[in-house]
């Protein structure tokens, strides 16, 4: 018996041990990484924290922001709601068509009004030339003939091949790299049903893989304007057909998940109609409903931040209402 009874402590003590040592490597991972609060962003409410090139074995280092609502406090826990596409969120003064889908404006309001739960931000910048590349879905790419791939090429200013895509990286950079960094560093939930993430265009396609990917990580998915034809628009365009054939084998739970999607029909967003009613038959088929699905028509509206900004407000509530 005392045998049995030191044998134990022994393992108890190599567990604690083992324990303390991976919180420490836990701890060591994020040292390098140094953030500051950016003072002469333009907000509404709220202050926004920049890390200027987060590290990554994935992909590329590029800017994270992560914008804070007015009075955070680590004495209360937030829900998350990752962007992409982050350098256009918040302050029009420094995005290169001087628009902003101004999240820091609604988020304030919706949070004040109690409509939503509280909340944090974290906007992941686009690197303009591989923002393509980064945020296909890439295991549609599985879904095309090699002639069909090959068409790739053409929508490139650069020969494009297989191992080019990144959009699996891109998802294990935020879940595995990113997401740690923001659960060890703010006051938040870290479960799923207080992690959300959100895109347009081809962030609303990644905002799709991201839930489809990883469903037991994000409850729900918003996917503004999301690009369909996955490329520029062509005729005998093989790309929709090839995302389809993902969503369709990938739907997450309906039980556990929210996801939001919509369309207006000018510039760009004039391709995305004719695609509503595909949409709409995947989810619903799978057990989605009014209650954790939404497909919504903006007529008259175009592809762009100032759209965006004035219906930003629903897929937020959509997702975060309290």
């Amino acid at each position: 018996m005392k045998n049995l009874i030191f044998l134990l402590s022994i393992l108890f003590t190599f567990s604690c041990n083992s324990q303390k040592k991976q919180s420490k490597k836990e701890e060591n991972k994020f040292t390098n990484i140094t953030s500051k609060v950016l003072e002469d962003a333009v907000l509404a409410g709220g202050k926004l924290i920049r890390v200027t090139a987060f590290p990554s074995k994935n992909i590329t280092p590029r800017p994270i922001d992560v914008w804070l609502p007015e009075n955070y406090s680590s004495a209360k826990k937030y829900a998350v709601l990752y962007m992409h596409d982050g350098q256009n969120l918040f302050d029009a003064t420094t995005t290169w068509n001087k628009q902003e889908w101004r999240i820091d404006e609604v988020a304030t309001k919706l949070m004040k009004e109690g409509t939503v739960k509280d909340f944090i931000v974290v906007g992941i910048h686009n690197i303009p030339k591989i923002r393509w590349l980064d945020l296909f879905p890439e295991k549609a790419m599985q879904h095309l003939s090699e002639e069909e791939i090959s068409e790739a090429q053409s929508i490139s200013k650069t020969k494009v091949a297989l191992k080019d895509f990144k959009g699996d990286e891109y998802l294990q950079f935020l879940v595995e790299e990113l997401k740690p960094y923001i659960d060890k560093t703010y006051s938040v939930y870290t479960n799923k049903e207080n992690t959300f993430v959100m895109g347009s265009s081809m962030g609303g396609l990644m905002s799709m893989y991201a839930i489809s990917e990883y469903p037991t990580l994000f409850q729900g998915a918003a996917c503004l304007s999301t690009h369909w034809v996955g490329a520029m628009p062509r005729e005998n365009n093989p790309f929709p057909k090839a995302i389809f054939k993902y969503v369709s084998e990938n739907v997450p739970d309906a039980n556990s998940h929210k996801i939001y999607f919509d369309y207006g029909d000018k510039t760009l967003d004039q391709f995305y109609p004719q695609y509503a009613s595909k949409v709409d038959s995947i989810y619903s088929s799978n057990g989605y409903s009014a209650k954790n699905f939404k497909n919504l028509f903006f007529e008259g509206t175009n592809h762009s931040e100032n759209a965006w900004q004035k219906r930003v407000h629903i897929p937020l509530t959509f997702l975060l209402k309290k």
